[in-house]
């Protein structure tokens, strides 16, 4: 297999991941396939990220995230 093969399997196996996480939250069932809702809050994300609450946010959401994939 080639090289570029290799690596785009990896890629879209990490994106299927990522995907699975939608799922696995509940959000697909809270609001269906509404893609746009979902990147919107996605979107949100990314900038209170790069906000000055940032650091606090993602520790808060990773704990929570660490825990909830525990108890599944």
């Amino acid at each position: 297999m080639r090289t570029w093969q290799v690596e785009r399997r990896k890629r879209t196996r990490h994106l299927i991941e990522l995907g699975g996480l939608v799922v696995k939250a509940g959000i697909v069932d809270l609001i269906g396939d509404d893609r746009a809702t979902i990147y919107g809050a996605l979107l949100w994300m990314a900038e209170k990220l790069q906000s000055d609450q940032g650091e606090h946010a993602r520790r808060l959401w990773a704990a929570r995230g660490k825990q909830a994939l525990e108890d599944h």
